[in-house]
């Protein structure tokens, strides 16, 4: 028995499949990149928390919280000329300084009595809605 019928796929059908394709892909794409950038939201506020453990732990021994000008540095390395801070360490309160999910460092502010971290979100630029909305330890 000989075939002489050979039908293969229109370019309007092929077409159909790819759009089918496409949407399915881009409602999946959209779905899997929400979660990773509520993630890396939940990740810094995880982080800001640490950090204010560390912050805690440097105004027990040396009743301040360091100054916006020492930053966060003052966690890993001692500020050294500081009155009445006799009793940093004797190790880091942090082994290193961390960075936010998006590779920026946080803001650190304080004026000794009380502090605030700040990462900018996923735009890294003040303010913004959603994912893009500044993160601070103040509305944990």
């Amino acid at each position: 028995m000989l075939l002489t019928d050979k039908r293969g796929f229109s370019l309007v059908e092929i077409m159909i499949v790819v759009v089918i394709i496409g949407i399915i892909a881009t409602t999946m794409g959209n779905r899997l990149f929400g979660g990773l950038d509520k993630a890396k939201v939940k990740n810094a506020k995880i982080m800001m928390q640490k950090i204010s453990d560390a912050l805690e732990m440097y105004n027990v021994d040396c009743n301040t919280y360091p100054t916006t000008d020492q930053g966060l540095e003052a966690l890993v390395k001692e500020p050294g000329g500081e009155p009445g801070c006799d009793s940093w360490g004797p190790v880091p309160y942090l082994k290193k300084i961390p960075k936010d999910p998006w590779g920026r460092p946080y803001i650190y502010e304080s004026d000794g009595v009380e502090i605030n971290i700040i990462s900018l979100g996923k735009d890294k630029k003040e303010g913004g809605d959603g994912f893009d909305k500044d993160i601070s330890l103040q509305d944990l």
